[in-house]
């Protein structure tokens, strides 16, 4: 069905806002956008926005959406198989229930995909995924081409185990375990291809399999790193194996910008105290002043740190802090979608690309506005109840045309 949103204030993130303007869906593709004084093509449905911003489905790339669940205690805690530090053979979609609430408080907010994976317990915690935020099944909902292997320094590794007299203790114990891992799945790789070459058996194993892609520069390394210290040691590991990677929270990542430019960051989640040592220097002026420096950075909630649904308002306070409008909106829609590897299909509305939008009755960096639609793939995943009513054409049978 083409479907014609008009009279509004589109903002494709790729060009300049069309005030005015609109924007016609084929189905779950963009189709074509322009201004007021454009015809718009054939429409099927129309919706007058009346003035409402039409913007990319908002992106967060570091949540555990579905893996800690709202309201349910241990039962819905599957963040971390914490039961020995290193645990690369397992995977998101295995513990990630696509009924946990979450899911919808995000699409109440425009938010239409996610990465969602293991806590930060172990030093190696397993496998990412970015997810839609709408479906019954997770499989469905999974975007194969996007994924990533969790690894975590800092506190919480040494914390966790540290406590029961078992490695990590130390920043150095972090350290070594990653290095073993990743040295073992070096030799793994030798070690299967001598035998596949004398057509000889290979056991294979879930755990090396999974760090061959990290090897393989097929998924990157997801750091999870605070202190400035952790981010450089995350970064020299990187470098040491060749391996790709992104950074999670960043929080000290001011403190060394200059060591950091180029690289790809998800900072936060910002919008609370600091709870832990690490998180003394934390601050919005953190992504304002990487994202100034030359480093490709999105915002994070770091769900259900905070909810979901307060991410385009994180992006607002840091518009306070220092970003442009554009610079707070693009970190929530095209930059999470570049560092995730799937902005050739999502992130901006442009021509060809999948039909991922949200609607709001103002700018959604303020949490006085509203959300009034989502749509995810062309389908309306959520409607406010003030959310603009369709007009419809209907097709005659007879002659085929619309009337």
């Amino acid at each position: 069905m083409k479907r014609l949103i008009d009279n509004a204030t589109v903002y494709p993130m790729d060009q300049d806002p069309i005030l005015g303007g609109w924007i016609l869906l084929d189905e779950d593709r963009i189709a074509a956008l322009g201004t007021k004084e454009q015809a718009p093509p054939e429409w099927e449905e129309r919706l007058d926005a009346k003035g409402a911003w039409v913007l990319p489905g908002f992106i967060d790339g570091h949540t555990h959406l579905g893996m800690h669940e709202a309201a349910l205690g241990f039962e819905g805690n599957d963040t971390n198989e914490a039961s020995d530090p290193l645990t690369p053979q397992v995977r998101a979609i295995d513990g990630c229930n696509p009924r946990d609430v979450g899911f919808a408080k995000a699409r109440s907010a425009g938010v239409t995909l996610v990465m969602a994976g293991p806590g930060s317990a172990n030093v190696v915690g397993g496998t990412f995924m970015t997810i839609r935020t709408y479906g019954e099944c997770i499989d469905d909902m999974v975007l194969p081409q996007s994924t990533a292997m969790k690894c975590a320094f800092g506190e919480n590794p040494k914390r966790f185990y540290g406590k029961n007299g078992k490695m990590p203790i130390t920043r150095m114990g972090t350290a070594s375990l990653l290095r073993k891992t990743l040295q073992e799945a070096k030799n793994y790789q030798e070690k299967k291809a001598r035998a596949l070459e004398k057509g000889d058996y290979f056991e294979e194993q879930l755990g090396m399999e999974a760090m061959l892609k990290v090897l393989n520069q097929e998924m990157p390394l997801k750091a999870h790193a605070h202190r400035a210290d952790d981010i450089l040691t995350a970064l020299r590991i990187a470098r040491e194996f060749k391996v790709d990677i992104t950074l999670d929270h960043c929080t000290e990542g001011h403190l060394i910008k200059e060591s950091l430019k180029g690289q790809k960051a998800f900072v936060g989640p910002t919008f609370l105290p600091a709870s832990k040592v690490e998180l003394q220097n934390k601050g919005f002026e953190t992504v304002v002043e990487l994202m100034h420096s030359g480093v490709l950075c999105a915002i994070t909630t770091d769900h259900p740190v905070i909810s979901l649904e307060l991410l385009p308002v994180c992006a607002g306070l840091a518009m306070k802090a220092g970003l442009t409008e554009q610079e707070a909106l693009s970190s929530i829609t095209i930059n999470p979608a570049k560092i995730l590897g799937i902005d050739s299909e999502y992130g901006t509305l442009t021509v060809g690309k999948k039909a991922n939008l949200t609607l709001y009755d103002a700018t959604p960096l303020s949490n006085l506005s509203q959300c009034l639609m989502t749509i995810a793939d062309g389908q309306v995943v959520y409607a406010h109840e003030k959310a603009p009513k369709a007009e419809i054409r209907e097709r005659s049978k007879a002659r085929g045309v619309i009337l």
